[in-house]
């Protein structure tokens, strides 16, 4: 009878620096969350003194924007009809 023998081996881990490991990669995520949320106050605190210094206020840009864009659709549209009727008009003759 022959026997295998097998030799069995372990890891071994040195469970300080794992957690070491997992408390450092921790820090770095509150501190990295810390940044973002600085960052992102920074951000919203431009923007709302941005707004609030504008002449025109954005809602009333945006009407007088889309004032315009109706404005040049008429427009068009009404150019289109009139060659549309010039067109047909001189298919007509």
């Amino acid at each position: 009878m022959n026997q295998h023998h097998q030799s069995h081996r372990t890891i071994e881990i040195d469970t300080r620096l794992v957690t070491t490991g997992a408390v450092l990669t921790a820090a770095g995520a509150a501190v990295a969350c810390a940044g973002m949320a600085i960052g992102a106050f920074a951000v919203f605190t431009a923007g709302r003194r941005m707004i609030r210094d504008m002449d025109v206020p954005p809602t009333q840009q945006a009407a007088a924007k889309w004032q315009q864009a109706k404005e040049a659709s008429r427009a068009g549209m009404r150019a289109w009809q009139s060659a549309s009727d010039v067109q047909n008009g001189s298919l007509a003759r």
